[in-house]
């Protein structure tokens, strides 16, 4: 309702790790008049998913969004995802590249947030690895299907590699793409949504190390409060729709999927 509001033609859906708000997502953005885009945002293991040896959970997988252009696409977010939970289960359900590239038909990527691979280095200084990283990215998913993706909530080290993220897509000849996390709909439900986190993970607000976000940004934002967030790199707001152009994934209801045996 909210993006049909703000004339925006489209919506993704990216849960953590996994796909189960996605039926209910579709069916709701088709009733409402909003392209629904599939996606996932997953956890990709830093080497082998196989490899379970990490110190602790930050270290143990980097973000990375996933989103169905097709079918196929929408078929391959569910092999992944079953992949990462029988698979590559280590504090989080866990994919790796070579899974990634195997069943990468029909999917196009974005870079995600801070805690994708690409964001890490840049965040500390070694540029040479971030560019690795996104080329690597950029081979599993060519022809413009990787974008390389910024997003500012008011938080310090998102604005420090804005200039970092544009240059890196001009060298590697990249598109650059701004989105808006969004986890509540309005500004003032930031403290409620911050509450609903306590309850999510056990503690109150009194707890000076609760799990909680750094800012209030992370709600729904018009067009216009994006192109001005972003308004030196308009550019990187437009692309948006591209991204909503290519996803075209159309669902089939009312009869039985199950496979061949």
């Amino acid at each position: 309702e909210a993006a049909k509001r703000n004339n925006m033609p489209a919506l993704a859906i990216t849960d953590h790790g996994n796909l189960f708000g996605l039926i209910e997502f579709y069916e709701a953005c088709k009733k409402g008049g909003v392209k629904p885009i599939l996606g996932l945002e997953a956890y990709v293991a830093p080497g082998s998913r196989l490899e379970k040896e990490a110190k602790g959970i930050s270290d143990a997988s980097y973000h990375l969004i996933l989103l169905a252009k097709d079918l196929d696409g929408y078929k391959n977010l569910l092999k992944l995802t079953s992949i990462a939970n029988l698979e590559g289960f280590y504090y989080r359900p866990r994919i790796d590249k070579e899974v990634l590239a195997k069943y990468s038909k029909g999917l196009m990527c974005l870079s995600s947030c801070l805690a994708v691979e690409v964001s890490y280095w840049l965040n500390r200084g070694e540029r040479a690895k971030a560019a690795k990283a996104a080329g690597e990215y950029a081979e599993i998913f060519p022809n413009g299907d990787f974008y390389l993706e910024i997003q500012d909530h008011g938080i310090a080290d998102q604005r420090k590699i804005i200039p970092e993220m544009l240059s890196l897509g001009k060298e590697l000849k990249l598109p650059v793409v701004a989105t808006n996390d969004l986890h509540y709909l309005e500004k003032s439900q930031a403290r409620a949504h911050e509450a609903l986190l306590c309850i999510q993970t056990a503690t109150n607000l009194d707890d000076p190390k609760r799990f909680h976000f750094e800012t209030d940004e992370f709600y729904f934002k018009s067009p216009e409060e994006m192109e001005e967030t972003f308004k030196e790199v308009r550019q990187a707001v437009l692309n948006t729709r591209e991204v909503a152009e290519k996803a075209d994934v159309k669902l089939e209801f009312g009869k039985l999927h199950l496979p061949q045996f």
